[in-house]
């Protein structure tokens, strides 16, 4: 201690202050976040999806170098890192900020942080529209709440889900892992599909289209008369659906739709429509 120090030392003391020499104890050191299982969070429980199960769901996907990956609800970051390391951009948004502190560690760790980005904030006031696909693990009840924006996704986004799925949405793929995995082992995958539901101009009639997520039904109308349209389903922007005994299948343009009829006798034919009446 040098004589300033040992002067300034004893003015203190004659003031009644108490000089205490730093102490450090084992306890004192703050130990890394550890995520347990179960653990209550903003919007949901934290359950972490099994590696092989997460591996299932971006294969389901086919994610490849060319694809924008997300996860609503991101967790330790498992979802992302695994896409990450498929050479996709992949982005995490989670509420809690130790949850996204150790997603950044293990995306260090995994050599992969420059494709894997982590936000900090609340999956449903989230911007997902660049997504090419969606990798969660959401309860029924923050999926319905996220329903909407699913929907306005570009015709042809995959979203891949562990165990729950979107009522009244079938799901276009189902798979269930078996080996280790004991629980969350089922990958379901859904193909945002384009939107069709109401009339479309076509030549010599018109179409009717009532749409429940890829499934369509509703009535073919020509100079011949009025046909129930059945077997109707989307996958992205290709359609599908039988009407009058003749197969029509083409592709949604946004206001316009083309493609190829088939009569039950084999005899082919463009078609088009138009939106509207």
């Amino acid at each position: 201690m040098t004589r300033f120090q040992s002067s300034l030392a004893a003015a203190l003391l004659s003031l009644g202050w108490i000089l205490l020499a730093p102490t450090t104890s084992a306890s004192q050191v703050p130990q890394p976040f550890e995520p347990v299982p179960g653990q209550a969070g903003k919007d949901v429980v934290w359950v972490p999806t099994p590696e092989i199960l997460v591996e299932k769901m971006l294969d389901m996907a086919k994610v490849t170098d060319r694809d924008v990956v997300m996860d609503l609800g991101s967790g330790d970051g498992r979802n992302v890192i695994a896409a990450a390391r498929r050479g996709a951009r992949a982005v995490g948004v989670e509420y809690n900020p130790d949850m996204v502190a150790l997603s950044r560690r293990n995306a260090e760790t995994a050599g992969v942080a420059g494709r894997a980005t982590f936000v900090e904030g609340d999956m449903f006031a989230a911007d997902i529209s660049e997504a090419t696909v969606l990798a969660l693990f959401l309860l029924p009840g923050n999926l319905e709440k996220l329903r909407d924006t699913f929907l306005a996704l570009r015709p042809g986004t995959r979203i891949v889900l562990n165990t729950f799925g979107i009522e009244g949405w079938d799901a276009d793929a189902t798979e269930t892992v078996g080996g280790d995995c004991k629980s969350w082992c089922t990958s379901l995958l859904l193909i945002v599909p384009a939107r069709v539901d109401g009339p479309w101009r076509m030549a010599g009639g018109e179409i009717v289209f009532t749409q429940a997520f890829q499934k369509v039904t509703g009535t073919l109308t020509t100079r011949e008369g009025v046909a129930a349209i059945t077997e109707g389903r989307l996958r992205g922007e290709a359609i599908e659906f039988v009407a009058a005994g003749t197969r029509y299948s083409g592709r949604v343009q946004g206001e316009r739709m083309e493609g190829t009829s088939v009569t039950a006798s084999g005899v082919k034919r463009s078609w088009r429509a138009q939106r509207g009446k």
